[in-house]
């Protein structure tokens, strides 16, 4: 059931946060969905790996994001907390991201390749629909090229995520092998 409710949430606050950039209300989807994340960085077996592993995936959005928007593949909409980087908005998209990973996405951990076919389809699919429901424009870059970007950073984010988050016992099993 635990699964379940990581998807909900998940749901709630990707259709909150895209909705909000869409119509210039971001601050109650982000507060929203941070107060989600807290909870659940409070309710994780091991809190300081669940908050490690937040705060890398939030890295790698931060930084995959702005680069697809320096090279003009998308415009976001609500630019705060500056047009230098990407929105807040999405950095709460990717920690919603990041705390599925131990939840409803928990069956792809053994899964790389399955993890990569599916980043690789549904990363850019998940852009396209905040394209069309108003919260981004796709860029001078052109929408192929911003597709196929996306779709090479979600390929390796997944299963990257996932590598991230290797317990302690599977590092050392790993070792040992």
């Amino acid at each position: 059931m635990t699964k379940f409710w990581h998807f909900v949430f998940f749901q709630a606050g990707w259709f909150a946060c895209v909705l909000g950039a869409a119509h210039g209300q971001v601050f109650w989807a982000v507060s929203g969905s941070l107060a989600y994340i807290a909870f659940h960085v409070w309710r994780a077996p091991s809190p300081k790996q669940e908050f490690s592993l937040l705060a890398k995936v939030l890295l790698y959005g931060i930084a995959t994001d702005t680069l697809i928007m320096y090279l003009g593949l998308l415009d976001f909409q609500d630019a705060w907390p500056s047009p230098l980087v990407s929105p807040a908005w999405m950095w709460a998209l990717w920690l919603l991201v990041a705390s599925t990973l131990n939840g409803s996405l928990s069956w792809l951990r053994s899964k790389p390749v399955l993890g990569a076919v599916l980043g690789v389809i549904c990363g850019p699919l998940s852009y396209e629909a905040g394209v069309r429901m108003g919260a981004a424009n796709w860029g001078s870059g052109g929408q192929i090229l911003g597709f196929c970007l996306i779709g090479l950073v979600w390929a390796i984010a997944i299963p990257l995520f996932f590598y991230w988050d290797r317990t302690p016992i599977e590092g050392a099993l790993v070792k040992n092998l």
